[in-house]
């Protein structure tokens, strides 16, 4: 088996055809606890790299978000929120994911006005061309198979001007960052789940596969290959999370 033939799937290379329904078993055993890990596994602080994000989108009324691998909608819903003027409609969102145990758990935290959720596959979206004012993704590009592939897409569905923000986990910028990172990451994380998700295996995962991640300016460079523009990184919490914007131009 060639490599273009294999995918990696946390530090292992798996056939290509097999790792979306990898993915989506972690998903599906994750959803329930999702918004709890996150908050465990980040100490809190992956609300501050969310609010930063919002903050770079620069919502504003009318406005269409296509949130790609939404999950429970954190994203779109604070989008929504933050468009909000008197007098004016406020921005709408779709939360599209490919895990429809995500999409249930979002919708199970309460109404949201302006959301609609639609099971949908990153590398293949059913929305028109340039049918999106901004276009997010967070923590969820390093799941994807066919990683250029979504990237194109994501870049097809925005508007010409349109704007582009993915919020992703990436690599420390210091040694002494770094180190910290890897103790919690592989000692605590995995841990971590199996005592309150009651599932280790799939927090191995997510951690390998920040791993497996590019690092911040080889994303950036496939940004630009998938035809963003203007493509700018902005390192989080010393790199533990990174920040990539671009536009369609």
């Amino acid at each position: 088996m060639n490599d273009t033939n294999t995918t990696s799937f946390g530090f292992r290379d798996v056939p290509r055809e097999e790792k979306q329904g990898l993915v989506r078993g972690v998903f599906d055993r994750s959803a329930r606890r999702y918004d709890l890990m996150n908050d465990v596994m980040s100490l809190g602080i992956h609300r501050v790299w969310k609010d930063i994000t919002i903050t770079r989108a620069r919502p504003k009324p009318g406005e269409r978000l296509i949130d790609v691998a939404g999950g429970t909608g954190d994203l779109a819903r604070a989008f929504i929120e933050r468009s909000k003027r008197p007098g004016e409609k406020p921005a709408t969102a779709i939360v599209a994911d490919i895990n429809e145990e995500m999409l249930r758990a979002g919708i199970k935290r309460g109404k949201a006005d302006g959301i609609e959720w639609t099971v949908a596959n990153a590398e293949c979206l059913p929305f028109d061309d340039g049918s999106a004012d901004c276009v997010m993704i967070g923590f969820g590009i390093r799941n994807v198979t066919e990683r250029m592939q979504a990237l194109r897409e994501m870049h097809r569905v925005l508007r010409p001007g349109g704007r582009f923000l993915c919020l992703e986990f990436s690599r420390p910028v210091t040694r002494a960052i770094a180190n910290i990172y890897d103790l919690w990451s592989f000692k605590a994380i995995p841990e971590l789940g199996a005592l309150i998700a009651k599932d280790r295996d799939s927090y191995q995962y997510l951690v390998e596969s920040i791993r497996r991640f590019p690092h911040q300016e080889a994303f950036a460079a496939e940004l630009r290959e998938a035809g963003f523009g203007e493509v700018r990184v902005t390192n989080l919490s010393g790199g533990i999370a990174a920040l990539h914007t671009g536009w369609r131009v």
